[in-house]
């Protein structure tokens, strides 16, 4: 009977753990920072540039900084952000984004993004493929993801926000 009741239990706690394995797969943790749901759109051809997209969450009680990216399937990454300016939507190149304390930054299409320029490895950037992504924070220092790649924008891909 002892022997039954831990089983089961076992076997509840394995189903209830499952959902956590599955979200940690798309989660990045570094110090007091959160990294979530990384993705970028398949490449199309002859594209010379590709964004990537992601949401920074800071768990923390001081704000954290994000300082520069790089990839190695780009020779040159850059943040960008879009804003609105005399009418227009303009995207613009930023040197850093502020993560607020408690707070959460989305990158997002006509939002907060990073540029992939000069790009190298362009067998990276198909549907179902990965690539590394590395954020550089002024506080946590160095956090590596992993880009998922899709067709088209992912379901529970966040909406446009800063």
């Amino acid at each position: 009977m002892l022997k039954r009741i831990t089983l089961t239990k076992t076997f509840l706690l394995a189903l209830w753990l499952l959902p956590a394995c599955y979200v940690a797969a798309h989660e990045y943790v570094k110090d007091h920072l959160t990294v979530a749901q990384p993705w970028s759109m398949e490449l199309p051809p002859n594209a010379p540039t590709v964004a990537a997209y992601f949401v920074i969450g800071n768990q923390g009680t001081e704000p954290d900084r994000l300082t520069g990216v790089d990839s190695p399937v780009a020779g040159e990454a850059q943040l960008h952000e879009h804003v609105h300016k005399d009418g227009l939507m303009k995207m613009q190149q930023v040197q850093t984004v502020e993560i607020p304390p408690g707070g959460a930054v989305t990158f997002a299409p006509m939002a907060y993004h990073v540029m992939l320029l000069d790009l190298k490895d362009r067998s990276k950037l198909t549907e179902g493929q990965s690539f590394p992504l590395t954020l550089h924070f002024e506080k946590a220092g160095d956090l590596t993801v992993e880009i998922m790649v899709h067709k088209q924008a992912p379901d529970a891909a966040p909406a446009h926000a800063h």
